[in-house]
């Protein structure tokens, strides 16, 4: 992470509630989304906060659903407002790749509306085939 920041995978160490308004309140593919399913998905998760150094103050969150052996998807990624526009969000997005990396995946995807860029940075591509993807549920 960059100086001043910390990132960590302990999960008791969140700001429940902070994530919890992040993400139900700011972010668009959350909106809405109950304290309790909130809850459900951290525990349910592999869950990164980034926290700043000086204060203690949690300053972005990404969330990671996998089995450990083949497949992992990304989401939930957040940045608070203040802290966007230093890096916080790819090195996030760094930390996540490097620590799954030993789990040998076969692929780690996720979805994006707006920060292709960032995950670009490490190494994420487009599909090269999204036509192969199907899904059951809202889009």
């Amino acid at each position: 992470m960059h100086d001043g920041y910390e990132l960590s995978t302990d999960r008791t160490r969140l700001d429940r509630a902070l994530v919890h308004r992040w993400l139900s309140e700011d972010a668009y593919w959350a909106l809405g989304r109950s304290r309790a399913k909130q809850d459900l998905a951290i525990e349910g998760s592999l869950n990164f906060g980034v926290y700043d150094t000086a204060s203690g103050a949690q300053v972005a969150y990404a969330r990671i659903v996998t089995d450990h052996a083949t497949f992992a998807w990304l989401c939930d990624v957040y940045v608070a407002r203040e802290a966007r526009g230093f890096g916080i969000g790819t090195d996030l997005a760094a930390a996540v790749r490097d620590h799954l990396s030993p789990y040998g995946l076969r692929r780690i995807l996720l979805a994006t509306g707006d920060a292709h860029g960032v995950y670009e940075k490490v190494g994420f591509t487009p599909l090269d085939d999204p036509s192969k993807w199907m899904v059951l549920g809202k889009q």
